[in-house]
């Protein structure tokens, strides 16, 4: 139940807002720092807090006493009066324009100032009447990349990233179990899905009390607001963005209501389908013969009487998995306690937060075999690169660590930078030194094709992977041109 993600974009949307108000800058500062801080901790803060309370904080570094004691109120009441007296101090449609990419508090305010924006239409207009591009410091190039930003966040401003929206629904999950009237809970939609961006969260309940069941969710920690309420579903609005539903269905129609509520909608409307050749009806209810339920108590139950194997919902988007199914061909999805080891872990050489000892240890809990530690090269020098001379002293250390802790092994390697015209950022004699060599493209020109960046990089023989070749970053940054 990981916090970390949470109070990193708290603190991020202080120091947004505070720079808005033309705040401290070394307030602004805090803030943001103890976001990058929080939201990179391989620790979770919360057990951090549970095990060693607020001086337990203090020894996060980069974290002093006073963002301790606002992560403290958090961890204890669901709520921070910062965030909340801040966010009270800018106006709402205000906050949503600084989520656009290439805004930025400064811009708003400026926009805010001269021009009157408070909202997204606003926003809308003044980029389209030019009149934004005509202030002081904007320009051509730097409106196109906000109008760039606008159209990203228009397309993902409902969608949640799947790596934020795990610790929220796993922290509702767990609160909700705690619960004695609860038999029975499990996420749905999107989530369970795992799709990269999810839309509100579904979550299933079977229990004995649903009007309890129901109340004790509307006053979980988090809650912002509370769209509906009643015995068989409410409606709430976490830390003032994540829609989360709550579902309570009765004990024998679990199966089916949890069939129904993971989707796909495609997926479904193929189900019903095949349900319908076989004189059968399926919904959120059961599965019925004319007005005689059959089954509906279990999801396996379901697909098992429409003639399928069980789907795992990950696969269930109407891309050939019914199909599979109804062949018993589905394929086996790899389990976490599958996986042999990671090819590409930071440490604190540059931009990680932990140790090269850390990072063995959380490998051989894991049941890990191998972890390649891959730090910046030396060009990323906003992340700490390393020069040649730090490189090699990682390596020294690395036979160290490997000596110590002869049940797993750390392999020596990099995230070496693909410069701009496709040459590496370590020579050749610098990089077959290495176990594993992962190369990357950091920075490029707007509208650049990367492709023979690429190429080029491929072509060099110690390279054995392309990081991230997309260069997207889900819901605030397109890709690179490949």
């Amino acid at each position: 139940m990981n916090k970390n993600k949470v109070l990193a974009q708290i603190f991020e949307k202080i120091g947004d807002a505070l720079e808005f108000m033309g705040d401290n800058p070394f307030k602004i500062s805090a803030y943001r720092k103890a976001a990058r801080v929080l939201n990179d901790l391989v620790e979770d803060v919360e057990e951090v807090y549970k095990e060693k309370g607020l001086q337990g904080l203090m020894t996060i570094p980069g974290i002093g006493e006073r963002i301790a004691k606002k992560i403290a109120e958090y961890l204890e009441t669901g709520k921070m009066r910062k965030y909340e007296e801040v966010m009270s101090l800018v106006p709402q449609d205000l906050l949503e324009l600084l989520d656009v990419p290439g805004l930025g508090p400064k811009t708003l305010k400026l926009a805010y100032d001269e021009l009157g924006v408070k909202n997204l239409e606003d926003l809308k207009k003044v980029l389209e009447d030019g009149s934004l591009e005509k202030l002081p410091g904007m320009g051509a190039k730097k409106v196109e990349n906000i109008k760039k930003g606008l159209e990203l966040y228009t397309r993902m401003k409902d969608r949640i990233p799947i790596g934020l929206a795990i610790p929220i629904v796993e922290d509702i999950v767990g609160r909700l179990k705690e619960l004695k009237e609860v038999e029975l809970i499990s996420p749905c939609g999107s989530f369970r899905r795992m799709k990269e961006t999810v839309g509100d969260l579904d979550i299933l309940v079977v229990g004995q009390d649903g009007f309890k069941i129901i109340k004790y969710f509307t006053e979980l920690p988090g809650v912002t607001k509370v769209l509906a309420q009643g015995e068989t579903k409410g409606s709430c609005i976490f830390e003032d963005r994540y829609q989360v539903d709550l579902r309570v269905v009765p004990r024998d129609s679990w199966g089916a209501a949890l069939q129904y509520f993971t989707g796909s909608k495609a997926h479904n409307i193929k189900i019903r389908s095949i349900a319908k050749q076989k004189g059968l009806k399926v919904s959120e209810y059961g599965v019925f013969k004319g007005e005689k339920k059959i089954t509906g108590a279990s999801e396996d139950e379901v697909y098992k009487v429409l003639g399928l194997k069980w789907i795992p919902p990950e696969l269930r988007e109407d891309r050939g998995e019914i199909e599979a199914a109804l062949n018993d061909a589905l394929p086996n999805l790899v389990k976490e306690d599958q996986i042999r080891g990671d090819l590409h872990v930071h440490s604190r050489y540059s931009d990680g937060t932990a140790d090269l000892e850390e990072i063995a240890l959380k490998g051989i809990e894991r049941g890990y075999e191998y972890i390649a530690i891959c730090d910046h090269s030396r060009s990323v020098k906003y992340a700490r690169g390393l020069e040649i001379d730090r490189l090699l002293k990682k390596l020294e250390e690395i036979e160290q660590v490997n000596q110590k802790y002869p049940r797993i092994r750390l392999l020596a390697g990099t995230e070496v930078d693909i410069l701009q015209d496709g040459t590496l950022d370590y020579p050749d004699e610098i990089l077959e030194k290495l176990d594993f060599v992962v190369a990357a493209i950091h920075i490029w020109k707007k509208d650049e094709d990367v492709t023979a960046r690429i190429l080029k990089a491929m072509d060099n023989p110690h390279v054995d992977v392309i990081a991230h070749p997309t260069g997207r970053l889900i819901g605030q940054r397109e890709g690179y041109r490949l």
